[in-house]
């Protein structure tokens, strides 16, 4: 017999004070359910979480939540106020005997425990309520923007997590690899409706394409049957005095429905300025090296841009990359080596940051000020590719409001921000545009815009992003972090990168091989051993065994030091015998993995 829903919501209303952010929404969440919440920047996708969560009262309708059962929400801001260290938030409301999955999870996500909240950053406080959040390991978990301040390694970490996950999740995320990957049903907030899909976000954009194309269609049979209905009320019948009422009611009626619709909100009106193009070489980077604190950052880098490229620096977190990006547009100077900057360059640059908005300005001012060239934030227009336009009706291009216009940046979300930043340096010529972290709290729209505008845009990109897919979608060449110093440069983006990285370690081992298996067939008589070929997905799996063999250990560790403890089975008999069958059960997985780890090992040195 089927379970009842982990969570059910009937009939769910919600405003404030305008159009309603949801209405009349019908929603059940099953057992080890995997859903992408999509939806533009401000369409009340966070809001939506919090009404599961709990946290948010509807105007009207019902939540109901199975007894037992509980929900967890990783809050984009959660208060730390009360607590010494990102640790103590996470493991604040998780049993002691489940406390040794915090500093897994922690170590996979890259978070230091330690940190304090005072001195912790966005990302990292975002990372505590992650790593509380999984290591809490609710029915259902509301996950929102969990890649968000994560590097590629982190993001595949937690994917993979995910992916072996039994319980339920609903996922924000502007990341859409990770959404592909791991979803299969999608919930799509739109103009006050949340629509659902069984399918994952694989099939939304065609989904959401075959959707619009739907309205344009019934409301073009709208249109014609108002303007049919209009011109029969206008005309009347001559040999009648009185007319058809029923009609004219009903012409009221079609116009009152076409008013009630809620017209879709366009895209950013986003594009470049064309600009005087640059010099055909962009930068010349010879045996450059760079070393902080005796961190070797890169080592004996060469690299030529050309013209119209799409370089794209990968990596993990703390590696260099952005000090790489200083360094090939001039504002760093390398230990050794040179760089040597083309003629005519006019650069702008999306830094990760935002350090160019000042948050006590308005939008307004953000826009019309410019300290450089000496003009003050009190114009009512600004320069955009050449001619003249108002403030306002430039902000509307990218989305905003009027009422927004003089309102402080500090109040605007992350998206916004990266909305407006990007309205500051698409106001300017520019033919070298530097972009540090720009995917961060965009929405799928935007992306889509941002990766067809780069597409046409006449000049060369620096990149650095952790966007799997916006890295496909854009880049030409990967410059690869690889520890220690190296940087290695790939052809095309991020999948490529990992196609020829594959490519190469194959032909190393098979470049090994080929010596042992000719010293063996040297040193043997009488006929040569027949070669055992290892699969692709064995050496995969025999990579990533030595990380699960060292998790399980220390959660070995952890469960004998909590097992350890004085009158812990008088005092607590449940928890002692929980722990010991987490104890067991462990001891039979590591097991395991080693008898796994030891095939492989022998396999792999036979081929």
């Amino acid at each position: 017999m089927a379970k009842p829903p982990i969570l059910t919501l009937t009939d769910i209303t919600l405003s404030f004070g305008g159009n309603p952010v949801f209405d009349g929404l019908g929603m059940t969440v099953q057992e080890s359910d995997r859903v992408c919440l999509v939806g533009r920047n401000g369409s009340g996708k966070s809001t939506l979480m919090k009404v599961i969560a709990g946290l948010i009262e509807p105007d009207q309708g019902n939540i109901f939540l199975r007894p037992g059962q509980k929900v967890g929400y990783m809050d984009q801001h959660p208060d730390l106020s009360n607590f010494e260290t990102l640790g103590d938030y996470a493991r604040s409301e998780i049993d002691i005997i489940d406390a040794y999955k915090v500093d897994i999870i922690a170590e996979g996500l890259k978070l230091n425990l330690d940190a304090s909240p005072a001195t912790a950053s966005g990302g990292e406080r975002r990372r505590s309520a992650l790593v509380k959040i999984m290591a809490e390991e609710p029915e259902l978990m509301l996950l929102d923007e969990p890649t968000n301040h994560l590097d590629i390694e982190a993001i595949q970490w937690l994917e993979d997590e995910l992916r072996q996950t039994k319980k339920a999740f609903i996922l924000i995320s502007h990341d859409r690899a990770f959404l592909r990957n791991l979803t299969r049903a999608t919930l799509w907030v739109d103009r006050g409706k949340v629509r659902q899909n069984p399918k994952g976000f694989e099939a939304f954009e065609d989904w959401r394409d075959k959707t619009y194309d739907e309205e344009d269609q019934q409301r073009h049979k709208l249109n014609r049957l108002i303007k049919s209905e209009a011109r029969w009320a206008v005309e009347g019948i001559s040999a009648r005095r009185k007319r058809n009422q029923g009609r004219v009611r009903r012409l009221i009626d079609l116009k009152d429905e076409r008013s009630g619709q809620i017209k879709r909100q366009g895209a950013a009106a986003m594009a470049f300025a064309d600009s005087p193009k640059s010099g055909k070489l962009v930068v010349d980077v010879n045996n450059i090296s760079k070393t902080f604190e005796d961190k070797n950052i890169v080592n004996d880098l060469s690299i030529k841009i050309t013209r119209g490229e799409r370089i794209a620096l990968v990596g993990p977190n703390g590696v260099g990359k952005t000090t790489v990006l200083n360094i090939l547009i001039g504002s760093l100077v390398p230990d050794t080596g040179t760089v040597k900057l083309g003629v005519n360059l006019l650069s702008a640059i999306f830094d990760q940051n935002r350090s160019a908005l000042n948050p006590n300005q308005s939008l307004w001012e953000s826009l019309t000020e410019d300290k450089d060239l000496g003009v003050s934030g009190k114009n009512d227009q600004i320069m955009v590719r050449g001619n003249p336009k108002h403030v306002v009706g430039y902000l509307k291009e990218f989305l905003f409001d009027e009422n927004q216009a003089r309102g402080p940046v500090s109040v605007l979300s992350g998206g916004e921000k990266a909305r407006l930043l990007l309205s500051r340096i698409m106001a300017r010529e520019s033919n070298l545009l530097v972009m540090d972290e720009p995917t961060n709290d965009l929405d799928v729209e935007t992306l889509d815009l941002l990766q067809e505008i780069l597409d046409g845009y006449d000049g060369t990109v620096l990149l650095v992003s952790h966007d799997r897919d916006f890295l496909d979608r854009v880049a030409t060449t990967t410059l690869a972090f690889e520890g220690n110093g190296k940087v290695v440069a790939y052809a095309g983006g991020w999948s490529d990168y990992q196609t020829q990285k594959k490519s190469q370690n194959a032909e190393i081992r098979q470049s090994k091989n080929s010596k042992k298996n000719s010293k063996k067939h040297n040193n043997q008589s009488n006929g040569a051993k027949q070669n055992i070929n290892i699969t692709y997905s064995q050496l995969d799996r025999l990579s990533k065994l030595p990380d699960l063999i060292e998790r399980t250990e220390a959660e070995i560790t952890k469960l004998e030091e909590f097992l350890s403890q004085e009158n812990l089975f008088i005092d607590f008999p449940e928890k002692f015998q929980k722990a010991t069958d987490g104890l067991i059960e462990r001891h039979e997985i590591l097991s395991n993995l080693e008898s796994e780890w030891i095939e492989l090992e022998t396999l792999n040195k036979e081929a």
